[in-house]
């Protein structure tokens, strides 16, 4: 079982290729390793299935909490359904390698990612994608490749190569650029508001890595004596595009130029046109050589439609600059925004239309222990922002089963959060856990995008006190040849027909979140860098439009919204406040009618519908906390009494104990004598003694009701409270 291994060693790192050794039965197989992470990366290809007319690629990316030397949370003890997070790296891997099979084939492809070991400082996707590739060209698939992706971050003013886990939550990008030697496929980023400039530079930055990635991949081809598959296209039957052509062409471009009419009606009469020609061709003698080819192939009529459609579509940009809708190639759709578009016991809503695409926005929020918690291999454990993405059939017109969330669903959900989560306030100031739905109630391009823009708003709308508002906006390609149209705002036929998808998202200072898409093998960095940059003016111009409908978060929460407190303690105490067995917070909630939760760092949060109730539990958490020093005068009640002194509390929570002896100057025969349960007393702390109780005297204390002379701490509300 003696492999081959290639190493490639760049910014102090070395990855290594194994190919050979694992998985004999797959297509193609590779380990790729970087420090401790291992990722075993499968390609497989059976037989096309009858009447499929599309590329069957899966892609799946499998975590094994073992690779963490964990086992799994779950009832089970085994690995379910796969976490959100490795159902984003399948689409991770996805993205980029689709673009690189032949558009002709219709063979079912399955890659297969599994993380068998994971180093916390190198994270497994980016690997995962690279090792797509060497499994892919290995398994002899016809594949456009080599293709390779890296992860670059930014910590002060340097670029880092595949930072850790720990430098990317540190640092202001997080950036995974994936490339071929024809340039760039795909990009997925999240960013501080950086400038364009500095994200194009990361971008290159990336790209000059990744070609050291594809060189090792060819070598290894070399060394193995593989030929690479060079994709060899079928021959065309060209009968029924050339009829097409010829008796259509008119026809499309005619209602493609129709720039008054409606995406419906546009539709309609594209469809019309279809059947009109279907109809045509069932009246030409059996014999005719378009029926001929057409009985071959049940889908090649709608397929040469829709290539006709295409052709004819692109041309129009190309040639004469405008668009199927008549705007200019930088114009963004006509944006109608409002906020609070729901009842209050909504903590906050909007609804952000752009053209046909409509979404309404949700946002909840929750208290510390809403917070998602992740049983996957990333370190961070669990989620206090969670952006959920809706997309229901009668958003474009269609009915279907309804089923749990998809890919789409998750992917869309998870760049929607990302473009949100650098303008959220710190959790020290602001500790509400976030829940934004959006719902799709239309589409008709770029709803992500659209997604961000309403959920800004109805984040507002909650009271959330973002940093700075974020819309965004999706550009589109068309290359043909030589010449390429950048497209501002795509529709939904201009992403379906186009080259590229480059979603772009920030606020006026800059980027927060990117996502790439490409339907061709690579793209320069020029091209991408004017895409960036065109995407400005359009994301200032949909921010305007966003703060006609709400400028600034709103002053006060929802009536319906918990109400938060949150203060420090020494950590050292948080089993103080907890109590054995949980006795003394379980006490706290239970006489307050509060949720309190405590973390590590020793933050309390308390949640509640009565501001008072809130404060009171603060009180006496701060009590319990609070350190008491010899000497101090406190006013307080009797609360118990035994038969040798009675207890007195002193602070919310804590008590201390006046000694018989320490009741009067005089003797004191028996308690009851000079206290009873209830009284107002004025004491001393005579001592705290090597076990921490506090023991108290009344002796030399004036009994004139005043107050402890020891300031209370400021509490420090974090939300209004009414």
């Amino acid at each position: 079982m003696q492999g081959q291994t290639k190493s490639v060693s760049f910014d102090g790192r070395e990855i290594k290729l194994t190919t050979g050794r694992f998985a004999p039965q797959a297509g193609g197989s590779v380990l790729i390793e970087c420090g401790d992470t291992s990722v075993l990366v499968t390609a497989t290809k059976s037989t096309g299935r009858e009447g499929v007319d599309f590329l069957p690629l899966m892609c799946d990316y499998e975590e094994r909490l073992y690779a963490a030397g964990r086992i799994p949370g779950s009832f089970m003890r085994r690995e379910g359904r796969p976490p959100e997070r490795a159902t984003l790296i399948s689409r991770l891997i996805d993205r980029p390698m689709r673009p690189l099979f032949p558009g002709w084939m219709r063979d079912d492809i399955q890659i297969v990612a599994t993380c068998l070991s994971l180093d916390e400082r190198v994270p497994a996707d980016v690997l995962a994608v690279t090792g797509a590739s060497m499994a892919t060209l290995i398994s002899g698939i016809p594949f456009q490749g080599p293709m390779a992706a890296v992860r670059v971050g930014l910590l002060g003013d340097d670029f880092v190569l595949n930072p850790s886990f720990r430098e990317i939550e540190r640092g202001d990008l997080d950036l995974v650029v994936a490339g071929t030697p024809d340039g760039v496929v795909m990009v997925e980023a999240g960013a501080n508001q950086l400038s364009e400039q500095d994200v194009i530079e990361a971008i290159d930055f990336g790209y000059e890595a990744i070609t050291e990635l594809i060189n090792a991949q060819k070598e290894v081809l070399k060394e193995s004596g593989i030929e690479q598959v060079i994709p060899e296209a079928p021959q065309v039957d060209d009968t029924v595009y050339n009829y097409l052509d010829k008796n259509c062409t008119k026809s499309i471009s005619e209602v493609l130029k129709n720039f008054e009419q409606s995406k419906e009606e546009r539709d309609n009469r594209i469809e019309e046109i279809k059947i009109s020609i279907s109809s045509k061709i069932d009246g030409l003698k059996d014999d005719n050589a378009v029926k001929k080819s057409l009985s071959s192939n049940s889908k090649m009529l709608d397929n040469n439609f829709k290539s006709l459609t295409k052709k004819l579509m692109r041309d129009q940009i190309i040639k004469e600059g405008k668009r199927v809708d008549g705007r200019e190639l930088n114009e963004v759709r006509e944006i109608d925004a409002a906020a609070a578009v729901l009842p209050n016991r909504v903590h906050g809503s909007a609804l952000f239309q752009r053209g046909l695409t409509q979404v309404l926005s949700t946002a909840t929020l929750g208290t510390p222990s809403d917070a998602q918690e992740m049983d996957d291999l990333n370190p961070n454990t669990d989620k206090t922002y969670i952006h959920h993405y809706n997309f229901p059939p009668y958003s474009v017109g269609e009915t279907r089963p309804m089923r749990t969330p998809g890919r789409r669903e998750v992917g869309h959900g998870a760049l929607a959060e990302r473009a949100l989560i650098p303008v959220l306030p710190a959790k020290d100031t602001f500790p509400y856990v976030l829940r934004v739905v959006s719902e799709v109630l239309s589409s008709n391009g770029s709803t992500s995008m659209a997604s961000v823009c309403g959920s800004t708003l109805a984040l507002m709308d909650a009271g959330v006190p973002l940093k700075a508002p974020v819309g965004g906006a999706a550009m589109g390609l068309i290359k043909e040849g030589k010449e390429v149209k950048i497209l501002t705002d795509i529709q939904g036929i201009e992403d379906f027909l186009g080259d590229m998808d480059f979603k772009v998202a920030g606020t006026e200072k800059g980027i927060t979140a990117l996502q790439m898409d490409m339907k061709i093998t690579g793209l320069p960095l020029e091209t991408i860098g004017e895409a960036i940059n065109q995407a400005l003016p359009a994301r200032t111009h949909i921010l305007g439009k966003m703060l006609e409908a709400i400028d600034t978060p709103k002053e006060n929460l929802s009536p319906h919204a918990p109400r938060l407190l949150s203060f420090r303690i020494d950590p050292e105490l948080i089993g103080t406040v907890i109590g054995p067995g949980g006795r003394t917070i379980k006490g706290i909630t239970e006489r307050t009618n509060t949720k309190i939760d405590i973390e590590d760092g020793g933050i309390v949060t308390i949640a509640s519908h009565d501001g008072a109730a809130a404060e009171e539990a603060q009180r006496i958490i701060e009590g319990l906390t609070r350190k008491v020093h010899e000497g101090e005068i406190f006013s307080g009640s009797i609360t118990r009494i035994i038969p040798i002194g009675a207890f007195v509390e002193i602070l919310p929570g804590k008590e201390g104990m006046i000694h018989i002896s320490q009741l009067s100057e005089a003797r004191v025969e028996k308690v009851e004598d000079v206290v009873k349960v209830g009284d107002q007393v004025t004491v001393r702390v005579r001592e705290i003694d090597n076990r921490g109780r506090i023991n108290l005297s009344l002796r030399g204390v004036p009994q004139n009701g005043g107050t402890n002379n020891y300031p209370e701490p400021t509490p420090t509300p974090v939300a209004p409270l009414t």
